[in-house]
Parts: structure tokens; C-alpha cells; sequence
């Protein structure tokens, strides 16, 4: 099924930090009625609804991955930052008036963030095929204080096949966060599409 252009099985053979900078930014000025409306995409409102029920009316949050603003479009009145590699998307979120700060960065590189930064990290349709892996955790972990709640979504193929597994296993016996907790959520809603019964899983943690 097109998106102006592109398609989900298009969106999920992304390869790597320029790709995805390309693909989002002929993207972003579509992308909320072609992809989230038009979809159904209620996933960032269900990824939200996680972290608002856990969170501290006070916590400083990072979105990753932020995209136009779907996830802070549900979480208002809190204090949120904007991360996302592609400027045309953060643009569109500017513009939506839901974030603090807006920043272009890399979650494969270093990002230009000081330790102890967050009380709290969120992202959905980050953690996804072809996208950003579990290298990216350390790094979160320095920019977030100890006890920063982290709701991210993901999908089962890429939980088991891109080593978030393991990795989030690995910190857990390392004792740098909680054991996980995964919420399975819907993706979209009153979707006709083919991938209209996909299911989304939240992984829920705190860095210790």
C-alpha cells in the first residue's frame, strides 16, 4: 500500500542513519495523514499512555526518534525534548508547538546531551526493522538520571532478531536498569491494510 511514495515494507528496509534521513525527509510533510491517519496508527497514543501512568508530573522527557510529534501529541502539560535525525521531521513538530527543545541527532553516535540529562526516555517506531538497534541503550543510559523510566516501543521480529534481547538481558545482569517489563499493545485501529493486526511490544525499565 503507497504512502505518498513509500510504504511500510519500504519504511522497514531502511538501511541505516542516511537512509532513514533521506526516506523520513521527503516524508515529513505527508506523514501524519498519509501514514498516522491514514493507518490508524494509534501506537504512539497507546506507547504514551504507558509512560503517563508511571511517570512523575515533573520528569524532564526525551523523545527519541520523535519524528512529527505523534507520541507528545498524548502527552501534554509534560516537559518534553525532541530527538529525531531528520530536521524536515522535527520541522513538522515545531510547528505543533508540544516540545521544549527540538534536536537533530544521531542515537549511533554520541549525542551532544549532558550525562544525567532526563527522568525519562520514550520512542515509538523507533526500535523497528532497519532502524535503530540496542547500541544505542548505553548512551541513553548516560543522558538519563538513576531511576529514568524507559517506555519503548517495539515489535517482536525485531526484538528477537536484532539483539534487543540479549542486550537488555546483558544490562539487567550488569545491574544498570530493572528487569523488563513488556506490554503487548495495538499498532493500529480501525485499519483495513495489510498490516492492520500487527501488534506492538512496549519494553518498560528503569536505569538503576
Amino acid at each position: 500500500m503507497s504512502l505518498d511514495g513509500y510504504d511500510l515494507d519500504e519504511a522497514y528496509e531502511i538501511d541505516g542513519p542516511e537512509d532513514a534521513r533521506r526516506m523520513y525527509g521527503a516524508w515529513a510533510a505527508t506523514y501524519d495523514d498519509s501514514f498516522g491517519r491514514a493507518w490508524g496508527y494509534i501506537a504512539p497514543r497507546e506507547i504514551a499512555a504507558i509512560l503517563n501512568g508511571m511517570a512523575d508530573p515533573s520528569d524532564e522527557i526525551l523523545d527519541i526518534g520523535a519524528g512529527t510529534g505523534l507520541v507528545a501529541e498524548h502527552l501534554r502539560g509534560r516537559v518534553v525534548d525532541a530527538l529525531d535525525i531528520t530536521p524536515e521531521m522535527l520541522e513538522v513538530a515545531r510547528g505543533k508547538g508540544l516540545y521544549r527543545h527540538l534536536m537533530q541527532g544521531d542515537l549511533t553516535a554520541r549525542l551532544e546531551i549532558a550525562d544525567g540529562s532526563y527522568d525519562a526516555v520514550i520512542s515509538c517506531g523507533t526500535f523497528t526493522h532497519g532502524h535503530v538497534g540496542p547500541v544505542c541503550f548505553p548512551e541513553l543510559l548516560r543522558i538519563t538520571r538513576p531511576g529514568a523510566l524507559f517506555v519503548c516501543g517495539t515489535i517482536a521480529p525485531v526484538l528477537d532478531g536484532a539483539g534487543f534481547g540479549s542486550a537488555l538481558a546483558r544490562m539487567v545482569a550488569q545491574g544498570l536498569i530493572t528487569p523488563v517489563a513488556f506490554r503487548d499493545i495495538p499498532i493500529y485501529e480501525g485499519a483495513g491494510h495489510p498490516h492492520k493486526d500487527d501488534r506492538g511490544l512496549a519494553m518498560v525499565f528503569r536505569r538503576v
